[in-house]
């Protein structure tokens, strides 16, 4: 029986630590991910949409754009977020080929850069609170609120940084092209780092938006709009935690959609690290999917045979 997943890989598939953090280090890590997605499409019975982070990406985009701010233009951040979906999504098509080729699996990868609809009356927009790029000094930092009209804050005495949106994703944009590209059985790389945010007129034409949207919350409603079976969000733990980091920590091999509110409502989970992550599969289960995992990329295999990781279900 076939059945449809998307898989979300963060940062940590992308960008292992500080000391490798090139272009070719990149590519390994990866292909390291590739290497533990691959065999899940060994059977032939999974439809697999993949998607990803992007954040460290788009920062460097930026500070590349602000160190050659004398001899060239800035990136756009919505042009940022279309450049980093091409490039990382190219690095997952190189991997899962050759994966493929020495698993004897006969597919192929495409990307799609995918337009991501947020509402131009969300509340972020009053209240950019993402930061992005890298630190500045205030005299700079002044002059980009007054030239480019960037929202910038102090960081604690450690400089001044831009900060945007983060709106909640309201469509994908590109939606019948995933589907188009599944049913062609393709592995379908998309979505990535949460979309390129983009807001609509009244006449129904599409503005890129200075704005960054959350890759779990982007990958749930994906998932929910395709009629995904499953949403797996690849992290850096094997498993969630109860407690995270005290004594008392306890790992959870599987929850309900209930237990799994009653611990967001405990707070268990930190903003801006698993919460998001919970809240993704919240959404996605109580807009019709059957089950989510949240596990690290060793533990997939494991994980797809209920082995490892975390299940979440109604």
């Amino acid at each position: 029986m076939t059945r449809t997943a998307v898989i979300a890989i963060g940062g940590n598939s992308l960008i292992t630590d500080k000391e490798h953090q090139t272009v070719p280090d990149q590519y390994l890590a990866a292909a390291e991910t590739c290497r533990h997605v691959a065999p899940l499409l060994k059977d032939g019975d999974l439809r697999l949409v993949i998607t990803h982070g992007n954040g460290p990406q788009v920062g460097f985009i930026l500070r590349r754009s602000e160190l050659a701010l004398k001899e060239l233009h800035m990136v756009p951040l919505d042009s940022c977020v279309a450049d980093t979906q091409g490039a990382i999504g190219y690095h997952i098509q190189l991997a899962l080929h050759n994966e493929f080729k020495k698993l004897g699996i006969e597919k192929g990868a495409a990307t799609v850069v995918t337009q991501c609809l947020v509402d131009r009356e969300d509340p972020a927009f009053a209240k950019p609170n993402k930061p992005i790029g890298s630190f500045l000094p205030k005299e700079q930092a002044e002059h980009h609120r007054a030239a480019d009209g960037w929202d910038v804050v102090e960081d604690a005495g450690r400089g001044w940084r831009r900060v945007v949106a983060s709106p909640a994703p309201k469509a994908i944009l590109e939606l019948d092209a995933v589907k188009s590209l599944l049913d062609a059985g393709f592995v379908v790389v998309a979505a990535g780092g949460g979309g390129i945010a983009v807001v609509e007129d009244a006449a129904g034409n599409l503005t890129g938006a200075s704005a960054v949207i959350d890759k779990d919350h982007a990958s749930s409603l994906l998932a929910r709009e395709l009629g995904a079976d499953l949403l797996v969000i690849s992290t850096a733990v094997e498993k969630v935690c109860l407690n995270f980091g005290k004594p008392n920590q306890v790992d959870v091999d599987r929850m309900t959609v209930a237990e799994a509110k009653q611990y967001v409502a405990e707070g268990h989970f930190k903003p801006g690290s698993m919460l998001p992550k919970i809240q993704a599969v919240i959404a996605f289960l109580e807009g019709g999917g059957r089950e989510a995992i949240i596990t690290d990329p060793a533990h997939l295999s494991l994980a797809f045979a209920g082995k490892s990781g975390t299940h979440v279900v109604p």
